[in-house]
């Protein structure tokens, strides 16, 4: 087995739970807006630029596929036709 095998297991796993999450949270939750998740999406920038005390692997990677989900749902949701709303 590759030594990136779990790295990369790990990195669907997230990501997949975490867009599946945005996607309910979309459909169930009148609050939640575009605006909404681009401000979580601004925090999780800010959170993986601070790593001065050495998080780990499995945190990295999970704060990378957690920003890949909210960037593939926010431009998912940017492109549908009543986009923001």
């Amino acid at each position: 087995m590759a030594s990136s095998d779990w790295k990369d297991r790990k990195f669907d796993e997230v990501y997949r739970s975490c867009l599946g999450s945005l996607h309910r949270q979309k459909e169930t939750d009148g609050s939640f807006t575009f605006e909404t998740a681009r401000g979580v999406l601004e925090h999780l920038y800010v959170q993986e630029g601070n790593d001065w005390t050495g998080r780990g692997e499995v945190q990295d990677i999970q704060i990378e596929a957690s920003i890949a989900a909210y960037e593939r749902f926010l431009s998912d949701w940017a492109s549908e036709p009543a986009s923001r709303e």
